[in-house]
């Protein structure tokens, strides 16, 4: 309740403070919150400090490199707990394009399958790489290994993790992986 123009009390903590503690709020008759700005805080924030974001986008408690905080990438989160990224199995499988290289592709794995391909576009002037594919599995790495071997017998040539191989042809394989694995 407002006592004079430059008082008010907190209905919270009962404090009289001056309005300069208490942010805007045009519903009310006074124009001001009735929490003060640190009562505010301390209830608004409380949870957010439990919650993980990367990129400004929530990632849920399930999450195999769940750790509370705000983050740029998941490389960032992963570092920041990574005996936590080296005992994850989980993961994706992807494919990769980028039209400078025409014709070719990459098969990879990673965590999060979007946030590898926000990490190539750091070394692309054009940032054209795209994510064509990606499947999740438990075990990314044997994952990502059956997809090699699958795409080295398809492909018409091979440098490293890259497969000059079309994208469907490429999805197959990957596609066979969850196949033969569901058939294990």
């Amino acid at each position: 309740m407002v006592k004079n123009k430059t008082l008010k009390t907190c209905y919270l903590c009962q404090e009289e403070k001056d309005i300069s503690e208490y942010h805007k709020d045009s519903s009310q008759k006074d124009g001001l919150q009735s929490r003060c700005k640190e009562c505010r805080k301390d209830t608004e924030y409380e949870g957010h400090s439990q919650r993980m974001y990367v990129n400004g986008k929530y990632i849920p408690r399930s999450h195999p490199l769940y750790k509370p905080g705000r983050y740029k990438t998941f490389e960032d989160a992963a570092f920041s707990s990574l005996s936590r990224y080296t005992t994850s199995s989980e993961g994706e499988v992807y494919i990769i394009s980028n039209p400078a290289w025409d014709g070719w592709i990459k098969v990879g794995m990673a965590i999060e399958a979007e946030d590898r391909c926000k990490g190539y576009q750091t070394s692309s002037p054009m940032r054209d790489y795209k994510l064509e594919y990606k499947k999740h599995f438990d075990d990314r790495r044997k994952a990502e290994q059956v997809a090699h071997s699958l795409c080295s017998k398809k492909a018409k040539e091979k440098n490293g993790e890259w497969f000059k191989l079309d994208i469907p042809t490429a999805i197959t394989c990957i596609e066979k992986i969850f196949i033969e694995k569901n058939n294990a």
